[in-house]
């Protein structure tokens, strides 16, 4: 019975040293998952922690101008020793704490800017940037009454329109078919006409003086003209503007368009681009500035948009695009998908109106114009 008893102990005996065993290693097997999934939420959290970033305004959003926007960020740590707000690089506000600043945009022009926001704390440097969109009002809106209409060539794919003293000048494009023209307005007929070189497609004109100024598109450079007898008297290079689209003239200098949301700026005796300045609208900016007209201290600019007849009215000292005219209805007279847009303004000074017509159109239209 005595042998018995004490193998039945020593086999308790070993049964109890293998559990115990086993147990060791399920502890070493839990304490190092614990351990992992602990470095991990410490790594997750110095990565949450360690990340600055803006909280307002939203990245890539829109501002208008004379907002006051404030800035607020998201600190990892708030025990900072400074925090250096700028605008395009340029310093706005100082601050020794985490709370909010406010960033005036009425110091600032049209477009998009980048703020930024470095923090210095501990020793070490962090940055945060966000992109913003400083946009305008948005543009009134306005009507056109139509008060006459005209006969028009549909052979003129029509690219600058200009009415000087009871003559209308007229510049078409197409390679080989560039033309500039004459017209009488009252019969549609072409008085004078004057081919362009066979290698240039004509573009925008303006008439300032004697002379005839005429845009290419892709040659990279206009021309000037006796408007007499549409003799070539220069011709000049285009500058940062690439193309020539529509070509104006306020009085003191030459403002042209090359398609973009871009006015460039030209010297009134040499044709060098002096400057420019971007063209916006409460959405961003506005592209495809096409035939323009300078008319009373703004521009107004044909765009061109296959899908729908509208000219904008432009302040050519911000940029802002101060009011719309939408066209649609105006001309449907088997209108083609393409190559039949809206393009070419004049305006009569004596009347305060409107000449307007586009690319292969029947009829010249004569509009008023008034606010909805």
């Amino acid at each position: 019975m005595l042998a018995s008893e004490d193998g039945k102990e020593l086999w308790v005996l070993k049964w109890s040293i293998l559990e115990i065993k086993h147990m060791y290693r399920r502890l070493n097997l839990v304490a190092g998952m614990l351990a992992i999934l602990s470095a991990g939420m410490v790594i997750g959290c110095k990565t949450q922690q360690g990340k600055l970033e803006f909280v307002s305004p939203g990245n890539e959003s829109r501002i208008l101008k004379g907002e006051k926007v404030e800035v607020r960020l998201k600190f990892p740590n708030p025990l900072v020793d400074s925090v250096v707000y700028s605008v395009d690089g340029d310093v706005f506000e100082r601050k020794t704490d985490t709370t909010a600043v406010v960033f005036d945009s009425d110091t600032h022009g049209y477009g998009n800017i980048r703020l930024s926001a470095k923090v210095y704390a501990q020793g070490k440097e962090d940055i945060a940037y966000r992109e913003v969109t400083v946009v305008p009002p948005a543009a009134r809106t306005y009507a056109f009454e139509v008060i006459g209409t005209f006969p028009h060539d549909q052979g003129a794919f029509t690219q600058g329109l200009y009415w000087d003293q009871g003559n209308l000048f007229e510049t078409t494009g197409q390679m080989g078919e560039s033309t500039l023209r004459k017209v009488d307005l009252s019969t549609g007929k072409v008085l004078q006409k004057a081919d362009m070189a066979s290698d240039e497609f004509g573009e925008g004109m303006t008439v300032v003086g004697d002379k005839m100024y005429v845009l290419t598109w892709q040659n990279n450079k206009g021309h000037v003209y006796d408007k007499n007898s549409f003799r070539l008297l220069k011709s000049f290079e285009y500058q940062n503007s690439k193309e020539g689209w529509g070509l104006t003239h306020d009085g003191k200098r030459f403002i042209k368009s090359d398609g973009s949301n871009k006015l460039y700026f030209l010297d009134p005796a040499t044709l060098a681009e002096t400057g420019s300045i971007s063209v916006f609208d409460e959405n961003g900016p506005v592209d495809s500035l096409n035939e323009l007209e300078y008319i009373e201290g703004k521009v107004y600019a044909n765009l061109y948009y296959g899908d729908r007849d509208e000219v904008v009215i432009i302040d050519p000292l911000s940029g802002a695009v101060e009011g719309r005219i939408n066209f649609v209805g105006l001309y449907s007279e088997n209108r083609a998908p393409y190559d039949n847009e809206m393009n070419g303004i004049a305006y009569k000074a004596d009347s305060g109106t409107l000449l307007v017509t586009g690319k292969h159109w029947t009829k010249i239209f004569e509009v008023r114009i008034n606010e909805r």
